[in-house]
């Protein structure tokens, strides 16, 4: 294994590494999305059982990503960062190509939640190697091309949509993954590990993240920044075809939709990233898109009303939610060597997989309210952008804090 050096370019072997790792990630991950509705009719659902079905297999992907997370994390600070990135990619390759052959929804549903245990370890352990491999001064600009690369990872997902039947999609993802694997065999554990490795400090604890309340309430608020992200993308445009529906809006394509909020989201993470590296913070960048985010989401559904206007307002709720690439950074930046793959890989599979709560808690809002399914998708992102900027102003300021320290 090739040593590990500090790097100063963000044009690395290591972004390389895990930008590309982070591209076939995020498609993987929204090829679902993509191919819910054609997918589920192709094996006889219809009706009310699409969405039904789909919010469900979508719900046990994420419990699969969050179970992931927890088992990648801790293997990730324990054995090394690049050990997770091997193993998430074999897994999540092998689902994908079996994906391609499911003929029932019960398969459909055990194949999502193990592609989604191994798509767990690549966000997580790439930013964390990113991170420990590059300078203080310039890590910002590392993780703003991994995040950008995962973005348009997101966006060749939903071009697809348009050109692939879904079987072919699938099988297309599990070979990217292979590929992926091959590159991997030249990577390199971060210098940072290896000398922490070296101590006595515990590494990759559960016990050691929640022994502290201050240092489980700052982990909790680094999930909850990162939630409306996924109540953007995992709900306001996964449901389009259904909110389209309600208001008789005709001509309405998903993959529109799904692919604007990507290139705004990719227009979002190199624009934060680096307005984070120019202004020296990374908390006044989060808290000025999260306040971009809620104008968004607020634009968003008062322009209900033609296909065209949804399609547009996808595109603004995505750069809105383009703070991810300043989200991971600062994640990151929160937590000592000894938990920082825990820390990165649970908070972003956590905060992905925080739809699992968030399609009952819509659902239970509408029936609370007795309103339709727009009202219940408001009142969820009231609750969900509030808790962000609560958390991002009450969560210290990381911007140059070098990450050469431990938890104890």
């Amino acid at each position: 294994m090739n040593k590990s050096k500090i790097y100063h370019s963000p044009f690395n072997i290591a972004v390389l590494v895990a930008g590309i790792g982070f591209f076939i990630d995020a498609f993987d991950l929204f090829l679902f999305n993509v191919y819910r509705i054609p997918s589920l009719k192709d094996l006889g659902l219809s009706g009310s059982e699409l969405t039904g079905t789909g919010e469900r297999l979508l719900s046990i992907q994420m419990a699969g990503m969050m179970v992931g997370g927890v088992i990648t994390g801790v293997i990730g600070d324990k054995k090394g960062r690049v050990t997770v990135l091997y193993g998430s990619i074999l897994l999540y390759s092998l689902a994908n190509f079996a994906n391609a052959f499911v003929q029932d929804v019960n398969t459909y549903a055990v194949i999502r939640f193990l592609a989604g245990v191994g798509l767990a370890g690549e966000l997580g352990s790439g930013i964390t190697l990113v991170s420990e491999s590059m300078s203080v001064e310039k890590r910002g600009y590392g993780t703003i091309l991994v995040a950008t690369l995962g973005a348009l990872g997101a966006v060749t997902a939903g071009l697809i949509g348009d050109f692939l039947p879904w079987r072919q999609a699938f099988l297309a993802a599990g070979a990217a993954g292979g590929i992926l694997l091959i590159l991997r065999l030249r990577s390199f554990e971060s210098s940072m590990f290896v000398a922490a490795k070296a101590g006595n400090e515990r590494r990759g604890s559960l016990l050691l993240l929640f022994s502290s309340r201050r240092r489980a309430l700052k982990y909790f608020g680094c999930i909850l920044m990162g939630v409306p992200i996924w109540y953007s993308v995992g709900l306001l445009i996964t449901l389009s075809p259904e909110i389209a529906k309600m208001y008789n809006i005709e001509g309405l394509k998903l993959s529109t939709c799904f692919i604007l909020f990507q290139v705004g989201i990719c227009s979002g993470d190199l624009l934060s990233g680096i307005l984070s590296q120019l202004f020296r913070s990374r908390k006044k960048i989060l808290l000025m898109f999260m306040a971009l985010g809620v104008l968004s989401t607020v634009y968003h559904f008062i322009r209900i009303d033609n296909s065209q206007q949804l399609s547009i307002t996808s595109f603004f709720m995505g750069l809105g939610c383009g703070y991810l690439s300043v989200f991971v950074t600062a994640t990151a930046e929160h937590f000592g060597t000894n938990l920082r793959v825990t820390v990165t890989a649970t908070v972003t599979n956590f905060m992905r997989g925080a739809l699992v709560l968030l399609i009952p808690l819509h659902q239970f809002l509408e029936r609370l309210f007795h309103t339709h399914l727009t009202g219940g998708l408001i009142a969820t992102g009231f609750i969900v952008w509030g808790l962000a900027i609560l958390s991002a102003s009450l969560l210290s300021e990381t911007f140059g804090r070098s990450l050469a320290y431990a938890e104890e």
